[in-house]
């Protein structure tokens, strides 16, 4: 069952960090391209902006992919987890913990699942176990 528990883990975690990466990068989603992730990153003190979201997407697509696949799962991880350590650190942190006043809980959840994981390994079902 731990194996099938974390399969469905890095599912959920790693499907919605692609869909994060494509917000930035393409637009899909809802989400506001490179140009416009760019320009808010301006705004909030992240310069280049467009560079800055170029890294963030590439990092949430990639991680979530590798992740997703339990393939490079400690790398995959770090990639995840260095995204949500910025957005704590630069939009949610002052507003304090709770989500509902737009605070950090649950960019920690995310940072959190990914380091356990990237700590326990991705399990039975994943490339890394696979190949490695």
């Amino acid at each position: 069952m731990l194996n099938l528990g974390l399969l469905l883990i890095r599912l959920v975690i790693g499907v919605l960090f692609i869909g994060h990466g494509a917000q930035k990068l393409f637009g899909w989603f809802g989400g506001y391209g490179l140009k416009g992730t760019g320009s808010w990153f301006d705004s909030i003190g992240m310069k280049p902006g467009v560079t800055m979201a170029l890294l963030a997407g590439l990092a949430e697509l990639i991680g979530g992919i590798m992740f997703t696949l339990g393939l490079l799962t400690p790398l995959a991880g770090i990639m995840i987890a260095g995204t949500m350590v910025m957005a704590i650190v630069k939009v949610h942190f002052s507003n304090g913990l709770w989500a509902t006043s737009n605070g950090y809980e649950y960019n920690l959840t995310l940072l959190a699942v990914a380091m356990g994981v990237a700590l326990t390994g991705p399990g039975l079902y994943s490339l890394d176990a696979f190949l490695f």
